[in-house]
């Protein structure tokens, strides 16, 4: 006669969905979208200007080929700057040092701002009370103020901007990810795994980090743009490392050699050009992604991205009436 078994048998913990998926969520969106591949292929472009461009540079960017301010020609396309440097070769000097500025400062926005908001959308209370407060209190400080004073204590150094610009615009992620985090830690998954004694390390790191992912990736995106920005703005107000080529050193040392007074529109024009592109295009991709992994973007009637007039045919009144 066989034993009988008392109690309920054990229950397996519901696995949250893999990653392969979670992946295939963020890239979707953008394969679907026509401006978004494009804007895929301009940052692309310009990636590989950052990493292969002393494979297309002969010698210093920086050396003397050819008169001041000479304009565009068959041997400089894009004319040469103020000190009769090739523009050509500054632009792509510079786009390693703004990407790299770039990237590196929208990763350290992520972390910050992507621990501050899953802690706090997580154990809510106190602790969603006081990293409230404090991503409040960095709300609230000027921007350039803030530059200005933390570049002249810690110097001019390109990591010195990286740091600063990474721990001025971590608040929106933040706020974003908490409200995230507040909805997935009700869904019945993450309450069952509870019941069934998972700890908060595991709750967090098997169940809500990877539902927060896509949306954290997606405002990474957006936070690229905003931090080649910033490098601009920074460095054309002279807080930029002077030993580096960026192109926010391009505008401003066009500014300071008068390129507009001497009519040296190829010395402004283009690295202005490149930051716009590369800003829109993060823009583009980071705003697809996120109306993709956000439904209230995508539907809400005060979105304006998804405004559109309609046809005549399309307006209720003009749809026939159905008889009763």
């Amino acid at each position: 006669m066989s034993p009988v078994q008392t109690g309920a048998p054990p229950v397996e913990e519901t696995p949250s969905p893999t990653r392969s998926l979670k992946w295939r969520a963020i890239a979707a969106p953008v394969l679907r979208n026509k401006s978004a591949m494009v804007a895929v292929g301009i940052l692309a472009f310009f990636v590989f200007l950052a990493v292969f461009g002393d494979l297309l540079i002969a010698g210093d960017p920086k050396a003397k080929v050819g008169d001041i301010f000479e304009p565009p020609s068959r041997e400089f396309w894009l004319g040469t700057d103020g000190g009769g440097a090739s523009m050509v070769d500054l632009l792509i000097a510079g786009a390693r040092v703004s990407l790299l500025i770039g990237f590196c400062a929208a990763a350290i926005s992520a972390i910050i701002g992507g621990t501050v908001g899953i802690l706090s959308g997580f154990f809510g209370g106190k602790t969603d009370t006081v990293l409230m407060r404090t991503t409040d209190y960095f709300l609230v400080i000027p921007d350039v103020p803030l530059i200005i004073v933390i570049a002249a204590l810690f110097g001019r150094s390109t990591w010195n901007i990286i740091v600063i610009i990474g721990i001025i615009y971590w608040t929106f992620t933040a706020r974003l990810l908490r409200a995230q985090t507040k909805s997935v830690r009700e869904r019945v998954y993450v309450q069952r795994a509870r019941a069934l004694g998972a700890g908060n390390s595991r709750l967090v790191v098997r169940h809500i980090l990877p539902q927060v992912t896509p949306l954290l990736v997606a405002n990474t995106v957006l936070l690229i743009a905003y931090a080649i920005f910033a490098e601009t703005f920074i460095t054309f107000l002279g807080l930029g490392d002077p030993a580096t080529i960026s192109w926010g050193s391009l505008i401003e040392n066009a500014f300071k050699d008068d390129a507009i007074i001497n009519n040296a529109w190829w010395a402004v024009i283009p690295p202005g050009v490149c930051v716009m592109l590369v800003v829109l295009a993060c823009t583009i991709i980071g705003q697809t992604m996120e109306d993709a992994l956000n439904p209230r973007l995508r539907t809400g009637h005060l979105s304006v991205r998804r405004f559109r007039v309609l046809r005549p045919s399309e307006r209720p009144e003009s749809q026939p009436q159905q008889p009763s």
